[in-house]
């Protein structure tokens, strides 16, 4: 089976490498970078946004530009990130909904921040995630989506009407659909229900079975149709055994089923999910077949950057995946990169692969 290259439009970190290490002297040394993008790779990932979580500005600064460094050293970086995730500082503090980033540092969306954290970066910030409902969201909604960004609703309380402002005035996906909230909600009027009955949404979903049961994954998924399309939030426990693993100056925990936590042993931090393997579950826990899982994961969310891509005059370089029967990942062409994995993995790796 052949399909288009993955994409993963929430990466932060992978291979025991965090994305969000930057203004950690020695962060990037030793080659970290090319082999944390050889490993995505090897999951037939193609295209991916590094993702910088909430941070001070000063913060965000130092990791974006140590971050696009690291990318530009090595050929992978220009094959494979085209530009960044920023998922924060515009998020809403409250708790539940802040999940594991610093609730301290989260600020009033105010586009200027974007502007100056891209000055001093080679590769543009692509996607944007924030919450509409804090005071100012919606004009940074509009200047982002005016600069050619795609803008993301996340970690956010907002409203129906909230979210429909929001999506006129240019989002067009939801972070993480299903999380990033509270564990107690109002049971129709909430976040969730707002952003599914939003029609100009696309949602990105987790299928782990730990972000989301899979038969709640199941019902989103029929919520969204042809919307719905697959991210990992992978932290640099992805594709790395359990144990302790920095995030954005924190320090999580991946154990032995995959789930990745704060030390509170409470508060879900990222995922160790491959992509590869959120394809294969989807199919193992018939709720697509092969063609429309591979569909979530790659041309899905093509087409939802390719906007973005376009206003910043960027383009992907050509990529074709070979899959076995059982979707594991054969063969892989970028550009002219040519992987072969057919005596490498000789069966689907089945990391976060959770019965319904």
């Amino acid at each position: 089976m052949k399909s288009a290259g993955l994409v993963d439009l929430q990466v932060n970190g992978f291979a025991g490498v965090d994305f969000n290490a930057g203004d950690t002297p020695g962060a990037f040394a030793g080659g970290c970078m090319e082999q944390a993008l050889e490993a995505i790779l090897a999951t037939g990932v193609t295209t991916l946004l590094p993702t910088v979580i909430t941070a001070t500005p000063d913060q965000l600064e130092a990791r974006l530009v140590a971050l696009d460094a690291a990318l530009a050293a090595t050929p992978l970086g220009a094959l494979m990130c085209p530009g960044f995730h920023l998922e924060g500082p515009f998020l809403n503090p409250a708790s539940g909904y802040a999940g594991c980033h610093p609730a301290e540092a989260m600020t009033t969306p105010d586009y200027a921040l974007v502007e100056r954290l891209e000055r001093r970066l080679s590769r543009p910030i692509l996607l944007l995630t924030l919450a509409p409902e804090l005071p100012g969201a919606q004009e940074c909604i509009r200047r982002a989506k005016a600069a050619g960004k795609l803008v993301a609703i996340g970690h956010s309380a907002a409203n129906f009407a909230q979210i429909a402002e929001a999506a006129t005035n240019g989002a067009r996906l939801s972070t993480h659909l299903g999380n990033g909230l509270p564990q107690i909600l109002h049971k129709l009027d909430n976040a969730i229900f707002a952003q599914l009955a939003e029609d100009r949404l696309a949602a990105g979903l987790i299928a782990d079975g730990i972000h989301l049961h899979p038969a709640a994954l199941k019902v989103l998924i029929r919520a969204k149709g042809k919307g719905a399309l697959l991210v990992t939030d992978a932290v640099a426990a992805a594709a790395a055994p359990p144990g302790r693993y920095p995030f954005a100056g924190m320090v999580v925990e991946r154990v032995a089923d995959g789930t990745v936590r704060l030390p509170d042993g409470i508060t879900l931090a990222g995922s160790s999910l491959c992509l590869d393997t959120a394809v294969r579950n989807l199919v193992a826990w018939n709720i697509a077949d092969a063609a429309l899982a591979l569909e979530m994961a790659s041309t899905r969310p093509a087409a939802l950057l390719a906007p973005a891509l376009a206003a910043h005059g960027l383009s992907l370089p050509s990529a074709e995946l070979q899959w076995s029967d059982s979707l594991a990942l054969r063969q892989l062409r970028l550009g002219p990169l040519v992987r072969d994995y057919a005596a490498t993995f000789n069966a689907p790796r089945m990391e976060n692969d959770h019965a319904v």
